[in-house]
């Protein structure tokens, strides 16, 4: 990144510029973030809708000081889908809005207690391979098929698919590079247009909901309805979206080289975050998150600035009412998504790596190369630890490990116990 200009959080963007920026967030983010609302077979359009209601609210919020994009949160597929199929999806929309109070609930101690112990519960053996697990758990969607990755393993991967990838992940790796000036800040929105124009060539791409879809359409609102055993089934997420949000505040506090805990503040951050899950679940879409994704293009083209995020989230708002627009995403092959995110997740595993170089981790105490080992392991090995119809696995079933170790060696620590 030392040879890039880059753009910081609070510079503004000329809109002819700023433009091009926000619709590569929008990209970046678009596939995963309208595949949770597929699963449940409810309307894309009211979750795009909210996801960037929901980006603008956090962004004022945190006083324009913290850049994120939120998004669907795989983290309520399970509990939620249960809800629905028992409930009703009215009473899921209940448990959303449950997990989103207790996030605000979990940012006002916080700003009551400050957030000094994430490095005493969570010491930067620990929290460095949590971050590294927020890219590398979902390495593997990139090349596993379906709307958001490549069809490149088993018997239906298929030449075609191989080449698009191909041509997409370098375009993303060396414009990333070798671009200069303002190609310099989108060789991933570049890469999306070459991966496109070569998935058409190879007859992958299907016009049809382009030339069929109303040139406006209104999204549809559900209101939430409330049981306290359906909001119970969903409220573990809680858990979840907090561990997850710490470790992408870290993250992005690393890559735009500011304490983001510190200002705007976790407190703030984590009630935007909450905040946009609870007004989510009122009105008929899905629990949202900070989405690594947008963090991953941050990282790679050094571009920071909260109003090309806003700019990204009002496009997502324009998509759910714009039927052609939100159909010719909707267009975008996986081979093509799959060639980005390829580096996107990478990057952010890198990330994770630099805390533990920037924090100096010396491994050549125990503890510390314990405790890293056991994340890493906890985290990749497949292990899930259901609490209800909640499973914990992946980045955070490493966080709980972490959490736990961080925990126990400072308890060690006060009894004088010598932990090498």
């Amino acid at each position: 990144m030392s040879g890039k200009k880059i753009i910081q959080i609070d510079e503004k963007v000329p809109f002819l510029t700023m433009l091009p920026l926000s619709v590569q967030h929008v990209f970046a983010m678009f596939g995963a973030s309208v595949l949770v609302p597929i699963i449940f077979g409810i309307d894309a359009g009211i979750v795009l809708m909210m996801n960037g209601i929901g980006t603008l609210l956090f962004i004022l919020i945190t006083k324009g000081k913290a850049p994120a994009f939120l998004g669907s949160s795989f983290a309520f597929i399970a509990p939620v889908g249960a809800v629905m199929a028992s409930h009703g999806r009215e009473y899921a929309q209940g448990g959303v809005v449950l997990v989103g109070v207790i996030g605000m609930v979990l940012a006002g101690i916080i700003y009551k207690f400050g957030s000094a112990w994430i490095d005493i519960v969570l010491p930067p053996a620990a929290m460095g391979p949590i971050v590294a697990l927020i890219g590398l758990e979902l390495a593997a969607v990139s090349v596993n098929g379906g709307p958001i990755g490549a069809n490149l393993m088993g018997e239906s991967a298929s030449a075609s698919s191989i080449a698009v990838f191909c041509v997409t992940l370098a375009v993303a790796v060396f414009g990333s590079v070798l671009f200069k000036g303002f190609l310099g800040v989108i060789p991933l929105l570049m890469a999306l247009i070459c991966g496109y124009i070569t998935a058409i060539c190879f007859g992958m791409v299907d016009f049809s909901p382009i030339l069929e879809a109303s040139l406006f359409t209104m999204p549809s609102f559900t209101i939430a309805r409330f049981d306290l055993p359906a909001m119970l089934t969903v409220a573990p997420v809680a858990l979840v979206l907090a561990t997850e949000h710490i470790g992408h505040q870290i993250v992005t506090s690393k890559i735009v080289g500011r304490d983001l805990l510190k200002d705007p503040g976790l407190h703030r951050s984590i009630f935007a975050d909450n905040f946009s899950t609870a007004l989510s679940g009122m009105f008929g879409a899905v629990g949202t998150t900070t989405y690594g994704e947008n963090i991953g293009v941050m990282a790679v083209t050094g571009v920071y600035s909260v109003q090309v995020i806003a700019g990204a989230a009002v496009i997502s708002i324009l998509i759910a009412f714009i039927g052609p627009l939100s159909a010719l995403i909707s267009t975008i092959p996986g081979d093509v998504i799959g060639g980005i995110t390829f580096l996107l997740y990478g990057m952010i595993g890198t990330s994770g790596l630099r805390i533990l170089v920037d924090r100096e981790v010396d491994y050549g105490k125990s503890r510390n190369l314990v405790m890293t080992s056991v994340v890493f392991v906890a985290g990749l090995s497949g292990l899930t630890l259901n609490l209800g119809q909640v499973g914990i696995s992946g980045m955070t079933l490493g966080a709980l490990v972490g959490l736990l170790f961080g925990i126990v060696f400072y308890i060690f620590d006060k009894l004088g116990v010598k932990a090498q």
